[in-house]
């Protein structure tokens, strides 16, 4: 189940990084619709983490250790809120361009995180 979540996370962390690379070809800032798909990515996020944390409280530990796993879980998580304020601060298509990266560096932590778990 696990791996699934990751999967799923990780390709709308990349449908998200898509739509917000599209706005930014557009010269558009990030809109209250980018916003709406920031908070999806991020309830997923929110939902792996939560997972993340019971499979450990369960005595299940990933291959390459607890710290660094719980490190790229925490950083899972705060990836793409971080990126949607900095986007807040920017009202220019630079904003978008921020978010689709924070999209695909949630993408990549995402195969990390399956690397790391033993996958």
């Amino acid at each position: 189940m696990f791996a699934a979540l990751m999967l799923v996370t990780g390709v709308a962390a990349l449908l998200l990084a898509a739509w917000c690379g599209w706005a930014a070809s557009r010269d558009q800032p990030t809109k209250d619709w980018h916003f709406i798909g920031m908070a999806v990515v991020t309830v997923l996020a929110l939902v792996q983490l939560i997972a993340g944390i019971v499979l450990l409280a369960r005595g299940e530990k990933p291959e390459q250790g607890t710290t660094i796993f719980v490190a790229y879980l925490l950083g899972a998580f705060a990836c793409v809120p971080a990126a949607g304020f900095m986007s807040l601060a920017e009202r220019s298509k630079w904003g978008s361009v921020t978010v689709a990266a924070g999209g695909v560096v949630l993408a990549v932590l995402e195969v990390r995180l399956y690397d790391i778990w033993g996958g």
